[in-house]
Formats: C-alpha cells, sequence, structure tokens
C-alpha cells in the first residue's frame, strides 16, 4: 500500500505546477455501512466521523487529497423491519481507521481568494487502506470478533482492507481563504468481515471454542434458547464486499501563492 501512496505522489510532482495551491483542513460528519446487516439502505447513518485532510491544488480544476478520517459503524439485526432478521439477532460496531490519497475534479474554476467563482460542484475517486475491528456486546462486555472466527476461518481474517473511495460535493468560499464544503462519498472494501457476518453458518466442532459458537448464532437469545442457524444454511447475505460511507462537512484554509493571485485575476 505504501508503494502505491509512494508512486502517486512521485507522478504528480510531474503536473504543471502553474497556479497551485496548498490546502489544509478539517471535517466532522457521519457514518455508515452497508453489508450483511443492512443491505438496502445506502443512505443510513450509524456512527459520526471526523477527519484531516492536506491538498495539493493543481489549477483550478484538478486536486490531490491526502486524507485521515476516523469514523465508527454499527448495526443490529434487532431494529430490522424482517422477522426474520430479527431474529437472526447478529450485531456488531466496529472503528474505521481510514488513509486515503483521492483525485478531486471541480465542474467549475475555483481558487479560493484569487478566481472569480464562489462556488463549485465537485467528484472524487482514489485509494485508501482501513483498519477496522468488529466487536459485539454480550451480556454486559463488549467482545471482538475478529479472532474468535465465527465462521469457521481457518485464521482470523485481516485487520485492515484496500479501499476504493469515490464521491461527489458541493464547496463554497465564504470569505478569502476560507471554504465549507459539504460532501457524500462511499468506500468499496476488499473484505467481507466489517460487520465479521459472511457466508454460512458452522458447527460447534467446527468453531474454534465454545464463545465462537455462541457468538455464531444468537438467535436463541430470542427464541428460549432454541438456535434456529442450521450447520451449512446461510448467515450472511453471501456478497463478496462490504462498503461503507461518510457524509460531513469540512472547512479548510488555503494558502495561495502570489503567481497563483496574479493569474485568478
Amino acid at each position: 500500500m505504501l508503494k502505491i501512496f509512494t508512486l502517486v505522489v512521485f507522478l504528480l510532482s510531474y503536473v504543471d505546477t502553474m497556479a497551485q495551491t496548498w490546502e489544509i483542513g478539517g471535517a466532522l460528519g457521519g457514518s455508515g455501512y452497508i453489508g450483511d446487516l443492512n443491505t438496502n439502505n445506502p443512505v443510513k447513518l450509524s456512527g459520526g466521523s471526523a477527519g484531516i485532510f492536506l491538498k495539493r491544488n493543481f489549477n483550478g480544476y484538478i486536486s490531490a487529497k491526502l486524507n485521515y478520517t476516523y469514523g465508527k459503524i454499527s448495526a443490529a439485526d434487532s431494529n430490522s423491519n424482517s422477522q426474520q432478521i430479527r431474529d437472526r439477532n447478529l450485531s456488531f460496531h466496529t472503528p474505521l481507521k481510514e488513509l486515503g490519497l483521492l483525485g478531486e475534479f471541480n465542474f467549475i474554476k475555483f481558487i479560493p481568494d484569487a478566481g472569480r467563482n464562489k462556488y463549485t460542484p465537485y467528484v472524487y475517486a482514489g485509494i485508501g487502506i482501513t483498519a477496522f475491528a468488529p466487536r459485539t456486546v454480550y451480556g454486559n462486555a463488549i467482545i471482538s470478533l475478529r479472532n474468535l472466527r465465527t465462521e469457521g476461518q481457518p485464521k482470523p481474517y485481516s485487520n485492515s482492507t484496500l479501499v476504493i473511495p469515490y464521491g461527489a460535493g458541493f464547496k463554497y468560499n465564504f470569505g478569502g481563504k476560507w471554504t465549507v464544503a459539504a460532501d457524500l462519498g462511499y468506500r468499496y472494501s476488499r473484505t467481507d468481515y466489517l460487520d465479521d457476518v459472511s457466508g454460512i453458518y458452522h458447527t460447534q466442532a467446527e468453531l474454534p471454542n465454545y464463545m465462537s459458537y455462541v457468538l455464531s448464532d444468537r438467535s436463541g437469545e430470542r427464541n428460549n434458547g432454541v438456535n434456529i442457524g442450521s450447520p451449512g444454511s446461510q448467515r450472511g447475505d453471501l456478497k463478496p464486499h462490504d462498503t461503507y460511507m461518510f457524509f460531513g462537512f469540512t472547512l479548510s484554509y488555503t494558502f495561495v501563492t502570489q503567481k497563483c493571485y496574479f493569474e485568478g485575476r
């Protein structure tokens, strides 16, 4: 992953330096998730998020942004409208720690404090890496799920994943070098275990320990101790990847060079 970031930064160093500016900022908002415990609501928020970024604006249209975002996502079958899903009775929550390198494109030429345009819609896409650690509440305790291998994995799944961020937003320059923006962005991940749920139920003998078995099928907690997840039957939605998203607002400050200022007039 580090090699990819290094290569991208190296290539960007060859871009024409006319009208370049640096921009720093922070973000606050919410986060959500689409996966085995939320299959059909792509805009459902389940936690908060915060981030910081450093951006290089190559001209009024194109920029590259190094971005760090911390967020939390969660879901619980008990909140579903489906009786079948409520009976499954699984739940999770996890922090997300994302480092991403994004390319951004403005639809209208936009140079804070130097250009004529005060606003623009924009889109972005890039590459990133995200650390996660799914947990659940059992009794009065918070239990980490990764090492329990609740679906009979031969070894614990990775606690990080490659992600492909993409999204869109709208920015407005409200005072000199200060800009506010709002955006919605999704992250296509390379894992199906953000929620610790993916495939099928297993027998107790196929799982590492008793706690793995207890937390692999929690339907008995709603069904007088009788589990409904028979071995080999579907536990997750059987799709290969989970997705998460961030929605938020940013505030940034742009360092405009004198050369850029002259050209923007």
